[in-house]
C-alpha cells in the first residue's frame, strides 16, 4: 500500500486580524478555522490564541490586580482555562468577549483573595457631576500607569472596564456586586482624580 500522504503544514504563527470596532485590546476577530484546530486540541492553534490574546489578558490583570506578579498568574490561568475550556464556546458571542470574560473573572477573584476590596474606596453611591471622558493625557501610557495605580483598587478597576473595555455600568455592577450608581460614582470620581494627577495645573470642578 502506499504510504499516507503528509498532513498539510499548520499556517505561521502571524499577527492577528484587524481588530473588530471596540474598544477593547480583546476584540479580535478569530477565524472559525482557527477554534476548529483549536477544539480538535491542535497545540499550534493554542500557540496562535495564546499569541494574540497575551497582552490584552497581561495588560488588563495589571490594571485591575496593580501587579505584575498577579497579572502573570492571572494570565497563567486565563490560558489554562481556555485550553480547558474551549469545547465549552458555542459561538454564540464573539470569542474576544468569551475568553476577555474569563480574565476579569480570574483578575477579580485573585483581587477579592488579596483582600483589596477591603481598602479605602469612596462609598457614596450617589453619582457626582463631573465629565467622565477618558483624560486628555491618557495617550501617555506611562504617566496614566502611575496615575492609575495611585486609585484605590476598586476604582482602578471600575475605571479600566468602563473606559477601556467597554463594559456598561450594570455590568459592572454585576461583576462587583454593587449598583449601576457605585460604578456611576467610582467612574466619575477616578475619572476627576486621574485628571488631577495627569493634568496638576488644570482647574477642577469642586464635588458638591
Amino acid at each position: 500500500m502506499p504510504p499516507d500522504p503528509p498532513l498539510p503544514a499548520a499556517p505561521p504563527l502571524g499577527p492577528p486580524p484587524a481588530a473588530a470596532p471596540s474598544a477593547s485590546g480583546f476584540a479580535i476577530e478569530v477565524p472559525e478555522t482557527l477554534l476548529g484546530r483549536a477544539r480538535r486540541g491542535e497545540r499550534s492553534a493554542f500557540e496562535q490564541l495564546y499569541r494574540w490574546f497575551e497582552r490584552p489578558t497581561f495588560t488588563l490583570a495589571l490594571r485591575i490586580c496593580g501587579d505584575r506578579d498577579s497579572a502573570a498568574d492571572v494570565l497563567q490561568d486565563t490560558m489554562l482555562k481556555m485550553i480547558d475550556r474551549i469545547g465549552d464556546f458555542r459561538g454564540a458571542s464573539p470569542f474576544w468577549g468569551w475568553l476577555r470574560q474569563i480574565a476579569v473573572n480570574e483578575s477579580l477573584m485573585r483581587l477579592r483573595r488579596g483582600r483589596k476590596f477591603d481598602g479605602h474606596l469612596d462609598i457614596d453611591e450617589q453619582p457626582i457631576a463631573a465629565d467622565t471622558s477618558p483624560p486628555a493625557a491618557a495617550a501617555d501610557a506611562a504617566a496614566l500607569q502611575r496615575a492609575l495605580a495611585e486609585l484605590p483598587p476598586v476604582t482602578r478597576s471600575v475605571l479600566w472596564l468602563y473606559h477601556a473595555e467597554g463594559f456598561t455600568h450594570e455590568e459592572i455592577a454585576a461583576l462587583m456586586e454593587r449598583t449601576p450608581s457605585f460604578s456611576k460614582s467610582q467612574v466619575a470620581r477616578g475619572t476627576r482624580r486621574l485628571r488631577e494627577r495627569l493634568d496638576p495645573d488644570r482647574p477642577t470642578t469642586p464635588t458638591p
